[in-house]
């Protein structure tokens, strides 16, 4: 039985998956925590790897392995291979003014035209902007970029570590055009240099871009490493997500996305226009706020995330209930950077522990729902909506996302999703072809629209647009 592992380097933690190679059967797991932060040393990223890999019980019988990883965050080196300062990650909101510099030189239709993606806080390319205007002299350094999972998976293949006889070798920096997609200087057809200079100030190595099933190489003992993807491409290989199939991820960030045959160029920069792990396209929508809203308003009632599910079901949604636009940390979509969150609507007959709950819980749907009108809104056909996530599980938000989305919802079981679809990728690199995995066991919530708690959300978050 031949055995492939599946890496999750996510913003909150580290998870390996190691899985047989024909069936997709899971043998064994690991995880490790990630430093909390909207940057990071990248060598912290490297530690929970190792890490994460001896908690899944080694790779010594394991033939291929292949990391996703969180989009975005900016990895800069020197001429050495050393890392030149801790990378900003897709969170870190302080390339905001950078973003709309690069807009007003080049123009949302170009940029949408030529990387499937108009320039916000979250991308790379703003990220090199901010680091040429805020720290010139690190930026004059930079020889290379590279994303996380390009990172790691030249770290698990021997090189860029200190005093490595492997040396820096840039030309074995690779990625995948997923996450390539997420950079804003890459496009369906190739990297644009200008654009990454513009950004940058200056030329600079970027990662090779692999086909879906080409080898990066292997590790120092030999096992094959795959290209590796961008966490939400994972995820759609982890879920075996089809055309007309849209996924609905709730974890640290909340994402909607779609599979499609067309690429997504959509110069209001609302949907992404990325690409996926197989040679289709991943239009997405992305919101900095999704779990961690549940955490806040549990923490705020003194419960568990369960007791706040049922907290929330005893509430009835009405034309008087309390409305959450649950912008906490900002919002990448809609572009918000410096908004706050706002909790509105409350009288003393509606200010109870159950209708604070379900606020919390909608207002963070609703934001999700708003991403999925956008992804429609580029002529993208959907069928059913695919809810994933920790969150996912809570059935309170499986039931009041029926009544916020109209399509049918399908609940997976609990995965690891990301690092399966990883792991799904590393056999298909042994074989040749993606292999077709039996998915986990799931349940469909039925449809129960009611439109009442959209146009309640809407009405609110006008004022955040004026």
């Amino acid at each position: 039985m031949a055995l492939v592992a599946g890496v999750d380097s996510s913003t909150q933690s580290c998870k390996v998956v190691i899985a047989d190679a024909a069936s997709g059967r899971i043998v064994r797991t690991g995880r490790s925590a990630h430093p909390d932060g909207t940057e990071v040393d990248p060598e912290a990223w490297w530690q929970a790897l190792q890490l994460a890999i001896i908690d899944a019980g080694g790779l010594d019988d394991v033939a291929a392995v292949s990391i996703a990883g969180q989009q975005h965050g900016m990895v800069v080196l020197d001429e050495r291979g050393d890392v030149i300062r801790p990378a900003l990650l897709w969170n870190d909101t302080r390339s905001a003014a950078a973003a709309r510099d690069l807009i007003a030189e080049v123009g949302a239709d170009v940029y949408a035209e030529r990387t499937g993606v108009v320039p916000v806080a979250s991308f790379t390319a703003t990220k090199l902007r901010w680091l040429r205007d805020a720290e010139p002299e690190n930026a004059a350094r930079v020889a290379a970029v590279a994303l996380p999972h390009d990172w790691l998976t030249w770290r698990l293949r021997g090189y860029g570590a200190a005093g490595s006889p492997l040396g820096p070798v840039f030309d074995e920096l690779v990625t995948d055009r997923s996450d390539a997609s997420g950079t804003a200087y890459w496009g369906s057809a190739g990297y644009q240099p200008d654009l990454l200079e513009r950004a940058l100030g200056h030329a600079a190595v970027v990662p090779r871009v692999l086909g879906p099933l080409e080898r990066a190489g292997t590790t120092p003992s030999g096992v094959v490493v795959g290209p590796g993807a961008g966490d939400n491409a994972g995820a759609a290989l982890g879920l075996g997500a089809a055309r007309g199939d849209g996924v609905i991820s709730i974890g640290t960030s909340g994402t909607v996305f779609a599979v499609t045959d067309r690429p997504v160029a959509d110069a209001s920069g609302t949907v992404a226009g990325f690409a996926d792990a197989t040679g289709r396209f991943l239009p997405l929508v992305a919101t900095l706020n999704a779990a961690r809203v549940l955490d806040a308003f549990a923490g705020l009632l003194g419960v568990d995330h369960a007791e706040l599910g049922r907290l929330a079901l005893e509430a009835t949604s009405g034309p008087t209930s309390p409305v959450l636009v649950p912008y906490f940390e900002g919002e990448r979509t809609p572009n918000l950077p410096d908004a706050t969150a706002s909790l509105s609507g409350l009288t003393l007959a509606n200010t109870t522990r159950p209708a604070v709950a379900r606020a919390a819980i909608e207002g963070m749907l609703c934001g999700l729902a708003a991403g999925l009108d956008a992804i429609r809104g580029q002529g993208v056909e959907l069928n059913r909506l695919l809810l994933i996530g920790g969150a996912a599980r809570n059935p309170a938000v499986s039931a009041i996302a029926a009544q916020v989305f109209d399509l049918p919802i399908v609940v997976p079981a609990p995965g690891e999703y990301v690092a399966l679809g990883a792991a799904r990728q590393a056999a298909g690199v042994l074989s040749g072809v993606l292999p077709d995995w039996v998915a986990a066991g799931e349940h469909e919530v039925p449809v129960d629209t009611r439109p009442d708690i959209r146009a309640r959300y809407v009405a609110a978050a006008l004022g955040f647009h004026r």
